[in-house]
C-alpha cells in the first residue's frame, strides 16, 4: 500500500522533521549518503518539479539496487537540462535515446543484461527508462504499449508536467482541460485545451495487466520514493507516473511547486494510486479536500476562467472531473 508512516506534523504544515524520526523512517533524500544521482549544475528552471522528481526517484532506486542502475533517458527538458554538451549532472551509468524509442532502448539495455547474467555476471543491474509526458503519452507511446505487453523487465517513469515545455509550451496528450498553451490559446467561446481529449496513461497502463503501476507527485516524498523501493522488488514491466509542476509552463512562482503538487492530489484532480496486475491495490488518500478552483487560481495557465466574468461553468466542470477520480479510486476516508 502507500508509504504513509509518518503520522505527525508540524502545526499548519504537512511536512515533519527528519530528526524527529528514527533512522529507517528517514526519506532518502534526508541521508547524507544519497547518491546525488541528479547532481548540481544542471540548468533547470527555479522550482523546476522535473529536476526535483528525477533526482527523488533516481536516488530511491539507486538505494533500492544499491548503484547497480542504467538510466535511458528520452529527449526532454530532462535531458537538454541535464546534459548540455559535453557536460552532464548525472552519476549514474546514462543513456540519451530519441524523443520516441526510450522504453525499447531501455528494453534493449534490458536483454543485453539477461544475456550477461546467463553467462555468469555476477553483478545484477537493474533498468529505469524516464522520459516526459511528450515523450511517454504521445511520440514514445507506441514503444512503451510493446514493452507492457512483452512485461520486459524495465522501471519507466513519466515526469508529467503538461505539455511541451521545452520547445514552447505546446500541448501534449497530458495536458489538462482548459489550460492554456501556445497551441491552445485562451481565446474563443472555449478557451483553452478541449475536454475529451488526451489521455491518462496509468490507467492504460493498468489496463495492459502489468506487474505494477502507481502514481505520484513530489509533494509526497514518501510516497514517491515508497513507490519507487517497490517497483524495483518486482520484476518485469512497472510504470510510476510522478506529477511535476512546471513554473514556466503552468505560470507558477518558483516557490510554490510542492504547494502547487500538493493541491492537484488533495483537489483530486491528479489521483494518487497503485495497481498491480490490473487490480486497484492502494491509494493515497485526500487529507483535506479542497475545492478546484484553489489550485487552478494560482496559475496562469488558468487565468482565462477568472476574469471580470468567471467561467463558472468550466471551473464547475472541473470540479466534476476531481469528483469523478475521488470517486474511481477511493480517495475519501468515509468519515470525512
Amino acid at each position: 500500500m502507500s508509504f504513509q508512516p509518518v503520522k505527525f506534523y508540524q502545526t499548519g504544515t504537512f511536512t515533519v522533521g527528519n530528526r524527529l524520526l528514527p533512522a529507517e523512517e528517514r526519506s532518502v533524500q534526508a541521508s547524507a549518503k544519497r547518491f546525488n544521482s541528479l547532481n548540481s549544475g544542471h540548468r533547470a528552471c527555479q522550482g523546476c518539479g522535473e529536476a526535483l522528481g528525477a533526482r527523488y526517484a533516481i536516488d530511491a532506486a539507486m538505494e533500492a539496487t544499491h548503484g547497480q542502475l542504467i538510466c535511458a533517458n528520452a529527449t526532454g527538458c530532462l535531458e537538454v537540462f541535464s546534459t548540455p554538451y559535453p557536460e552532464t549532472s548525472w552519476q549514474v551509468p546514462w543513456i540519451h535515446s530519441l524523443f520516441g524509442n526510450t522504453a525499447a532502448v531501455a528494453t534493449g539495455i534490458a536483454a543485453a543484461l539477461k544475456v550477461k547474467r546467463l553467462k555468469g555476471a555476477d553483478r545484477d543491474v537493474r533498468v529505469v527508462a524516464q522520459g516526459g509526458d511528450g515523450g511517454t503519452t504521445d511520440i514514445g507511446f507506441g514503444c512503451l504499449s510493446g514493452m507492457f505487453e512483452r512485461n520486459d523487465d524495465v522501471l519507466y517513469i513519466c515526469y508529467d508536467n503538461g505539455g511541451y515545455m521545452n520547445t514552447g509550451i505546446q500541448r501534449s496528450s497530458a495536458t489538462p482541460p482548459a489550460a492554456r498553451t501556445a497551441t491552445t490559446m485562451a481565446v474563443g467561446p472555449e478557451p483553452g485545451n478541449v475536454f475529451g481529449q488526451g489521455k491518462f496513461l496509468p490507467a492504460i497502463a493498468v489496463a495492459h495487466e502489468i506487474p505494477y503501476v502507481a502514481t505520484a507527485t513530489v509533494a509526497d516524498l514518501r510516497d514517491l520514493e515508497g513507490k519507487v523501493r517497490r517497483a524495483m522488488e518486482i520484476r518485469g514491466a512497472r510504470y510510476i507516473h510522478i506529477l511535476v509542476p512546471c513554473p514556466l509552463g503552468w505560470g507558477t512562482a518558483s516557490h510554490e511547486t510542492i504547494q502547487i503538487a500538493r493541491l492537484a492530489k488533495e483537489t483530486g484532480l491528479f489521483p494518487v494510486f497503485e495497481a498491480e496486475h490490473g487490480e486497484l491495490t492502494s491509494s493515497l488518500k485526500i487529507r483535506k479536500q479542497v475545492p478546484v478552483e484553489e489550485y487552478l487560481r494560482p496559475q496562469k495557465r488558468y487565468a482565462h476562467l477568472f476574469g471580470k466574468q468567471p467561467k463558472v461553468d468550466v471551473i464547475a466542470r472541473l470540479q466534476a472531473l476531481a469528483d469523478r477520480n475521488i470517486r474511481r479510486y477511493g480517495l475519501l476516508d468515509f468519515d470525512q
